[in-house]
């Protein structure tokens, strides 16, 4: 029904910023939330920055005041942007989406796309 397709990602080196996106396609007028999530090697998938239609946006500690999360008015597309990436950032990042229907809801998720850095 939502189909999420990211694009960006790469080798960066650690100071340097990055852009990832995502495009959202299907029934984009039911999403209620949107975001980004990563997953290190052998660690659990965490929340990177995330937003919704009540105005709520959340960002992982370690990603408030470097990480922004933007999106466009028709909520088909949203993008994150890293600046001063760092070490610790590294990690495929999978862009979200929650969708609220009448008897619950629904989460889909992208292919994700690897953020690594070359230092």
């Amino acid at each position: 029904q939502v189909q999420l397709v990211e694009s960006g990602g790469g080798l960066v080196q650690a100071g340097e910023s990055l852009n990832v996106s995502c495009t959202a396609s299907g029934s984009v007028t039911s999403i209620y939330a949107m975001g980004w999530y990563r997953q290190a090697p052998g660690k659990e998938r965490v929340l990177v920055a995330e937003t919704d239609r009540d105005g709520r946006t959340n960002y992982a500690l370690s990603a408030e005041g470097r990480f922004t999360i933007s999106r466009d008015n028709d909520w088909d597309m949203w993008c994150l942007r890293m600046l001063c990436r760092k070490h610790e950032d590294t990690a495929v990042y999978y862009c979200h989406a929650r969708v609220i229907t009448g008897v619950g809801y629904y989460d889909y998720w992208g292919q994700g796309t690897q953020v690594a850095g070359s230092s």
